[in-house]
């Protein structure tokens, strides 16, 4: 797995790697293959990922603004510098009350 769309040897500020726009959930792509899957995410207030299952387990890494994450039916509010783990092939979603930055590690 390499990664892709960023910039080797340069100090990055990694929450600006992705932006918001105007009513969409915007993800940029880091790595991805069979085992690994790498995914900055920019959400603008209100908009979601409906609830849905992964082959893997998935570690949410809030770093900008305040999300909403559902696991099993469980409300759990993100702030910047927090982190969840959704377990694999439980229920999960994403919504976004304010604007929410996030990084997405899935390991399958």
């Amino acid at each position: 797995m390499k990664i892709k769309n960023f910039e080797y040897a340069k100090v990055l500020d990694f929450a600006q790697q992705v932006s918001y726009q105007s009513g969409q959930v915007v993800s940029k792509t880091l790595a991805q293959d069979q085992n690994h899957s790498l995914t900055l995410f920019a959400f603008e207030k209100g908009e979601e990922i409906s609830s849905h299952e992964s082959g893997g387990d998935a570690l949410v890494v809030a770093l900008d603004g305040k999300g909403e994450v559902t696991i099993d039916g469980e409300k759990h509010i993100l702030k910047a510098g927090e982190s969840i783990l959704m377990p694999a092939k439980h229920p999960h979603a994403i919504v976004a009350p304010e604007r929410f930055k996030m990084f997405l590690i899935v390991i399958f």
